[in-house]
């Protein structure tokens, strides 16, 4: 007999007929009721055991987290709770599981116990719904993309290039770490490395991006970037997921519509689809702040923040307007910000973001017309020489979420900006050559997938939302 996910089983539309089901055992009681979960959703289906009739040997191997096998006779349920149970006929354990060592217990562990056990985690109610989650707004970026006639890049992870112009990078290298080949000078011989060049691990796909946009006319990449910064938050992580479109001909207006309309898309299919996991994942929030001080509890339960999202026009707010509203805001003048805002030209943090969102304009916000200063090379710089057309998205009780740009498409002000920033010009020859050959107006972002999975769960710390988190370190699974 073919054997059926418990999630069909709960969704039937009729009982009295056999089936078989397989999955891992949440909980046992009194011999006899057996909570079954294989994954396929956050309920459990009940199972009933005539106890009576089983050798005690076999009851004894019903232990949390076995794997099992149940065959019988699917029934409305007599109790409250669900809507069908399983008459057991028989069952056969799988794969035993040693109560007195599996460290994940019926009952309420910390979000730092169970990063301590990631191999295990999944088993719990809220990560397994995390994690369908994730699945689900994965598949949403590639239909939204797909259906918007977008085409799926796939940017190369190591590459010799640093879209960001920092310098906080993996370093990727076949040279030995004892007796490293040395020029004359005393420095590494790269052109003894496997690639004859320094390479590192990327940091965004957007500058290749970009030479595809500018032939395909939209393209978007959906794949692992990393990250070298030794920060240590509950908002940053050393590899995560970046979702980064590129389009030719969109100048920043586009842009932001463009951010607009994907973010709403995904979130909105996410509410649709993953109705169970996001309501546990509510009820989940309500009863962790129960404990917290009023002050520090959220302004808006989990699905009402998603439907503010949904429901609320994206604010759009040029930088120089939202620096004066900062300036002149109570917490600045009381010296409730960490970081103060004094001048024009500061780079903002997720305290004044989450003001500007949650406080002031109590909607999304589109942050544009950054100081030139503060922002990478690529962006296109603005008539008044000061700034340029780069645009962020800030969220309720996150901050940014999107960060992007109408990119520098004129050849002469691109190699001036990068000249500024000592960023040598054969190192991006290749950038440089699609401002000499057809150049056009274009633009894109970039969206940290972990960001916004994270908004969407209502999980507070972005370890919570990749199944194995890679921090500083860390990196033991």
């Amino acid at each position: 007999m073919k054997y059926s996910k418990i999630k069909e089983l709960l969704n039937s539309d009729k009982a009295g007929f056999e089936v078989v089901t397989r999955g891992w055992v949440r909980t046992f009681r009194n011999k006899q009721f057996l909570a079954l979960n294989d994954g396929s959703t956050i309920h459990n289906i009940q199972c009933v055991i005539d106890f009576e009739n089983t050798p005690e040997e076999q009851l004894k191997r019903i232990t949390t987290s076995a794997a099992i096998q149940v065959e019988g006779t699917l029934v409305e349920s007599q109790g409250s709770g669900q809507k069908f149970e399983i008459q057991v006929n028989r069952f056969e354990i799988l794969g035993d599981s040693d109560a007195e060592k599996y460290p994940i217990q019926p009952k309420k562990h910390s979000l730092e116990f169970l990063r301590e056990n990631a191999h295990l985690r999944v088993r719990t109610n809220t990560f397994s719904a995390v994690m369908r989650v994730r699945s689900i707004l994965a598949y949403a970026v590639h239909k939204y993309f797909n259906e918007k006639g977008f085409f799926y890049f796939n940017a190369p992870i190591i590459t010799g290039s640093d879209a960001e112009g920092a310098g906080e990078m993996f370093r990727v290298t076949a040279l030995p770490f004892d007796n490293t080949p040395r020029t004359e000078e005393g420095a590494v011989n790269y052109r003894e490395d496997f690639f004859g060049r320094e390479t590192n691990l990327t940091v965004s796909g957007q500058l290749e991006a970009e030479t595809y946009a500018m032939a395909l006319g939209q393209v978007y990449t959906f794949g692992p970037t990393f990250r070298a910064e030794n920060s240590n938050t509950s908002r940053h992580l050393a590899e995560f997921w970046m979702i980064e479109p590129e389009v030719a001909f969109n100048d920043l207006n586009d842009n932001m519509d463009l951010a607009e309309d994907f973010i709403r898309y995904v979130v909105k299919y996410a509410t649709e689809h993953c109705a169970d996991d996001l309501k546990f994942l509510e009820q989940r929030l309500l009863d962790e702040e129960k404990n917290k001080p009023q002050a520090e509890r959220s302004e808006m339960a989990l699905l009402e923040k998603l439907n503010f999202v949904l429901e609320n026009n994206f604010k759009r707010v040029s930088y120089t307007e939202a620096i004066d509203i900062l300036r002149n805001c109570k917490p600045n003048k009381n010296k409730k910000f960490q970081y103060s805002i004094d001048e024009w030209g500061a780079d903002l943090q997720s305290e004044h973001e989450r003001y500007l969102v949650e406080k002031h304009f109590k909607c999304p916000v589109i942050l544009f017309d950054y100081p030139a200063k503060i922002k990478a090379f690529y962006m296109r710089l603005n008539e008044d020489g000061k700034t340029v057309r780069a645009m962020d998205i800030l969220f309720p009780g996150i901050g940014e979420i999107v960060g992007g740009s109408q990119r520098e498409e004129r050849y002469d002000v691109l190699v001036q900006k990068m000249k500024e920033l000592n960023i040598p010009e054969e190192d991006l020859w290749w950038y440089l050559d699609t401002r000499k050959f057809g150049t056009a107006i274009h633009s894109g972002f970039g969206l940290g997938f972990e960001r916004l999975v994270l908004f969407v769960t209502g999980m507070t710390n972005i370890r919570d939302v990749i199944p194995f988190p890679r921090t500083p370190q860390s990196a033991e699974f």
